[in-house]
């Protein structure tokens, strides 16, 4: 049989794989064009152990002809040798010599410290703790050795030959399972299994006796958390902190709490490890963890953003962060068709003065139906200080406060007072000037278009993204798909951005563009949504078709290490990784991929890996982004810091001399020189514009003054800086009075009181404007025919 009749298509069925290998597949042509990995692999032993004679050259050409056609393949694995002395230099042999005597000396010193503690002492009467998931128990007390009846000294004679044809060997096995079920005491059985105690007494003990203990009952939890016992692991771990709290303690026993669903109990851990190290990774996922699951998307998606932000690459939360942003989404859409619609119906009235007395009364308590008004409460505020804002914490209620009833009409004390004062739609229609949400002055039309693009809108971020954007020489088409990819890929749809880069591809090649750097690009993005999917082949593909066009572009350079690296490719990871910090020698993600695949070499190809590297291309210096610096000079460091104190110096004059003016200004007041004040804080406001109280402070002086725009002007200034400051809008409603916009001043006024309902005056001021605002509508249009518009309501699952 020939060479080319072995090598053709039939060889898979003509070859022998249980038979040895014959002596004419040992050739260089046959090698070549075999195709059967398998068959191959048998050469390659064959060659290898030198049956037919030792061939260095032919060896190594099998080995590469194997490794392009299988380069996982097992016959190419190589048997690294055992590191000794002689292969070592003198310095690196010294040190690995020190590190063990070292290590020799902290175990001697350690096993020293035991034996000096008596503490296990006390333990030594009682009985051995049971094993894991057993409930049998054998007392100490117990010897478990038999000792031997008779004589020792007389041993039994050696048989002979006769002796042992007449043995019987059933009978004399049935003898012994007697004796042995005679000698040996039956097994004691607890049916009541000990509990452990969840409690140490560690206060006799030192410091350094704690730390031993705790870290010996985390271990005891850490071995029950791996058998699966999550119950005996959050025992074990409490012991472990009832004797010296530690953040890995307070982390394991959230996550053995995890695993049984105690979602309070791993709450409260997640935040005892996180008063010890606030930034703590694991302690912030498990947090994220458990608040996913009570429905607090919100909060567990903050956790996740810090986790990712200290590790990006962390796929654990990647994978719950989308979960959470979907819930997200879902929770918004739930409550937007949730919302109540009202059906408002005119029918004509003849003059009935009591319904119009009604129907034009301001105080005539109403029910905030649907929108933002009506799920938006007040936060708890203070007194009238100008320290009115406060932040919520992690443990409070969040945004809804005991205020939020109010809005229903259920307001408790001094905080449903404000209730009274609601203005119906119709009384607003009848002026021009009304007031809509909380500091705004908006018309009624504007509200209604504002609502219309808030639905349209739905709160996605695809009304704020452009999808018709230019994107260079693209046209608008694929400019389109392009941008719905990135769109797609921000909110973690990889697979559905996968299918918009490859439309934009294919879009790209029939209509003939000539754009190298947008085909890039393109190919780029589609490399990123092949390694967030785990396809690394086909990332390595797209990444070489980028780098084809554009020879050292780094994205596509990365993110093919990237996927070498996950295919366990070292060298050519390596080597790209090398190219990238020649581009840019900022990125740390390289340099640390470069320290991992260093040592991960050396392990596998010992101290010559770096003859094994394939070459490493030179970068010219245009694809250098950034390169070394030379140190500043001394008089340039020299420069900087004078500047530096120039500037700190000038700061702190500008400081003293913003609290100088400051305190004149309200020494003014004092004197009610109100003039003179409004000249000392518009000379505060050229320092610092920014400072909300001097606004505040201002529009006091220009309403002593009489002058209400430009008070109303100061209060709207300082509510932009400070949406919820009960000065600027008492001030405003005390404006909105002086111009006679009664209903804007009510508006004010009832925001004053939601944030504080102690606040008296602004009450008096509401009921005093109240009766202004019912006399200027009493007296707008007297002689006009008036209709009652009756408001039913429905439910949602009424308007389909």
């Amino acid at each position: 049989m020939s060479i080319d009749a072995l090598s053709s298509p039939q060889i898979k069925t003509a070859v022998d794989y249980c038979g040895s290998v014959p002596v004419e597949h040992l050739d260089y042509g046959y090698i070549e064009k075999c195709k059967d990995v398998k068959y191959l692999e048998k050469i390659l032993r064959q060659l290898r152990s030198g049956k037919e004679g030792m061939f260095p050259h032919l060896i190594r050409f099998c080995e590469s002809h194997l490794e392009t056609l299988e380069p996982r393949s097992p016959a190419l694995r190589k048997e690294t040798p055992v590191v000794t002395a002689a292969s070592l230099s003198t310095d690196e042999w010294g040190q690995v010599n020190d590190e063990l005597k070292t290590w020799q000396n902290e175990i001697r010193n350690i096993d020293t410290s035991l034996k000096q503690w008596s503490l296990f002492g006390d333990f030594v009467k009682e009985n051995v703790p049971r094993v894991r998931l057993s409930n049998s128990t054998i007392p100490l007390t117990k010897n478990t050795v038999t000792k031997e009846k008779g004589n020792p000294s007389k041993r039994p004679l050696p048989r002979d030959f006769q002796e042992w044809d007449k043995f019987d060997v059933e009978k004399e096995c049935a003898e012994i399972d007697e004796t042995v079920a005679k000698n040996d005491p039956p097994a004691y059985i607890d049916i009541e299994v000990p509990k452990v105690k969840t409690k140490e007494d560690a206060s006799l003990l030192t410091q350094q006796e704690k730390q031993i203990l705790a870290y010996h009952e985390k271990d005891k939890g850490n071995e029950a958390f791996r058998a699966k016992d999550y119950e005996e692991a959050v025992v074990y771990y409490s012991r472990s902190l009832s004797v010296l709290p530690t953040v890995a303690a307070y982390g394991n026993r959230a996550q053995a709490e995890i695993k049984l669903q105690h979602w309070n109990n791993a709450l409260t851990d997640c935040q005892s490890a996180l008063k010890l190290e606030p930034c703590n990774v694991k302690a912030l996922l498990r947090r994220a963890t458990v608040l996913f699951h009570k429905g607090n998307f919100q909060m567990a998606a903050e956790d996740l953003r810090m986790v990712l932000k200290k590790e990006p690459q962390n796929p654990t939360a990647t994978q719950l962060l989308s979960e959470t942003e979907k819930n997200l989404r879902e929770s918004h859409l739930e409550e937007k068709s949730k919302r109540k619609v009202i059906l408002i119906q005119e029918e004509d009235e003849e003059d009935d003065k009591k319904k119009a007395e009604q129907t034009a009364c301001p105080v005539e308590p109403i029910q905030l139906v649907g929108g933002e008004d009506s799920e938006a409460a007040p936060i708890e505020r203070g007194d009238m200080g100008n320290s009115q804002k406060k932040s919520h914490s992690r443990g409070d209620g969040g945004p809804h406060s005991k205020f939020n009833n109010s809005h229903n009409g259920h307001g408790k004390g001094k905080g449903g007072s404000s209730d009274k004062y609601k203005v119906t739609q119709e009384s607003k229609e009848k002026l021009t000037n009304g007031t809509g949400k909380r500091g705004s002055t908006a018309s009624p039309q504007d509200e209604r278009n504002n609502t219309k693009g808030t639905s349209e809108g739905g709160g996605n971020t695809e009304s704020t993204v452009n999808l018709n954007a230019p994107c260079g020489a693209l046209p608008p088409h694929l400019s389109r798909l392009k941008n719905e990819g990135n769109l797609l890929f921000k909110k973690g749809q990889f697979a559905d951005a996968l299918e918009k880069y490859s439309l934009a591809i294919q879009g790209y090649t029939d209509s003939g563009i000539d754009s190298v750097e947008d085909l890039c690009i393109l190919y780029s993005n589609r490399a990123a949504c092949y390694l967030k999917d785990g396809n690394s082949q086909d990332c390595i593909q797209d990444c070489t078709r980028a780098l084809e066009l554009q020879p050292f572009s780094l994205k596509p350079l990365l993110r093919r290490a990237m996927a070498y690296e996950s295919l366990e490719r070292y060298r050519k990871a390596y080597v790209d990784y090398k190219t990238v910090l020649q581009i840019d020698i900022s990125v740390q993600a390289a340099h640390d991929s470069v320290n991992r695949i260093t040592r991960l070499l050396i392990e596998q190809d010992g101290p010559e890996w770096r003859e094994k590297l394939p070459n490493i291309p030179m970068v010219p210096l245009s694809a250098q982004q950034h390169r070394r610096e030379e140190p500043p000079s001394t008089e340039v460091l020299q420069a900087r810091a004078e500047k530096a104190a120039r500037d700190a110096g000038l700061k702190r004059k500008g400081e003293i001399r913003f609290a100088g003016l400051k305190q004149e200004g309200n020494d003014f007041v004092k004197k009610s020189k109100y003039q003179d004040a409004l000249g000392k804080y518009t000379e505060c406001l050229k320092l610092k514009p920014e400072e909300c109280a001097i606004y505040t402070n201002r529009a006091l002086c220009y309403l002593k003054l009489e002058k209400f725009i430009e008070a109303k002007q100061d209060c709207d200034a300082a509510l932009k800086l400070d949406p919820v400051n009960k000065k600027a809008f008492y001030r405003r409603a005390l404006a909105n009075k002086g111009l006679k916009n009664y209903l804007a001043c009510s508006s004010d006024l009832q925001e004053v009181l939601q944030l504080d309902p102690n606040v008296q005056e602004a009450e008096k001021e509401l009921e005093e404007v109240t009766l202004l605002l019912r006399q200027s509508l009493a007296n707008a249009t007297p002689s006009k025919h008036r209709k009652s518009i009756p408001i039913t309501e429905l439910c949602s699952s009424c308007t389909g």
